[in-house]
C-alpha cells in the first residue's frame, strides 16, 4: 500500500487559507486534517477527537518530554500540539494528512519529518490583505494594524516552503493547491508502492 503524505499548509492571517483547505477537502479523496491536542477547556459544541483531542496540562507536558509531538506551542496559557503517532497512523493507511500551522510550527515539523511537503499561501498584495482583514468587520483599527504587521512578518518566511500559492483568484488558487496533492500522488515512488505488479507486468520481457 502507498503511504500518505504529510502536508504543512501555512499562511498569514487574511490570505484565505481556511477557505481553501475547506474547499480542497470537499473534492479530494483520501485526505484529512490532523486533529491537534490541546489543554484548553472544551467549548460548547466541540467534540473530543473531532475538533481537538482535549488533554490535561500534565499529559501534554509528559508528551513533550517523551517526544510525542511533531510541533507544539503555548498560546494564552494553553498548550497546542500535533501527535506524531496520530499522523503516522493515518499516513500508514495511504491517507494524506493536512497540518494547518504557522511557520514556527512548520520549522519544528521539518526537523522530525523532513519528507513532509509544505505549502505557503500568500495574498496578491498588502493592500488586498488589509482589505480582507478589514472586511471581516470584527476588529478595531488598532487590532487590524497589529494583525497586518504580524502577517507581514509571517510572509517573510515564504521561502522556507516547497510550494507557494498566491490567492488572487480563489478558483485558480484552489486548482494550484489541488495540483500539488495530485502530482505528489503519481511520483515514481508512489506509483511503485501502489502499482508495482502492474509496472512489472508492463515491463516484463
Amino acid at each position: 500500500m502507498s503511504s500518505g503524505t504529510l502536508y504543512i499548509i501555512s499562511a498569514p492571517s487574511g490570505a484565505g487559507k481556511t477557505s481553501l483547505i475547506t474547499k480542497l477537502l470537499e473534492g479530494l479523496d483520501d485526505a484529512e486534517m490532523a486533529v491537534s491536542h490541546t489543554t484548553r477547556a472544551k467549548r460548547e459544541g466541540e467534540v473530543d477527537g473531532k475538533h481537538y483531542h482535549f488533554i490535561s496540562a500534565e499529559e501534554f507536558l509528559e508528551g513533550i518530554g517523551n517526544g510525542d509531538f511533531l510541533e507544539s506551542a503555548s498560546v494564552f496559557g494553553n498548550h497546542y500540539g500535533t501527535s506524531k503517532k496520530a499522523v503516522e497512523d493515518i499516513t500508514s493507511k495511504g491517507i494524506d494528512v493536512i497540518l494547518e500551522i504557522d511557520w514556527q510550527g512548520a520549522q519544528q515539523v521539518r526537523k522530525i519529518m523532513p519528507a513532509a511537503s509544505s505549502i505557503f499561501i500568500l495574498p496578491p498584495s498588502r493592500a488586498e490583505l488589509e482589505s480582507r482583514l478589514r472586511g471581516r468587520g470584527t476588529d478595531s483599527d488598532e487590532v487590524i494594524q497589529k494583525r497586518l504587521a504580524q502577517s507581514c512578518a509571517d510572509m517573510a518566511h515564504y521561502h522556507e516552503f516547497d510550494y507557494v500559492v498566491i490567492n488572487d483568484d480563489f478558483a485558480k488558487a484552489m486548482h494550484q493547491l489541488e495540483s500539488v496533492f495530485q502530482a505528489n500522488r503519481i511520483t515514481l515512488k508512489k506509483q511503485r508502492q501502489r502499482n508495482q505488479s502492474l509496472l512489472d507486468e508492463l515491463t516484463s520481457a
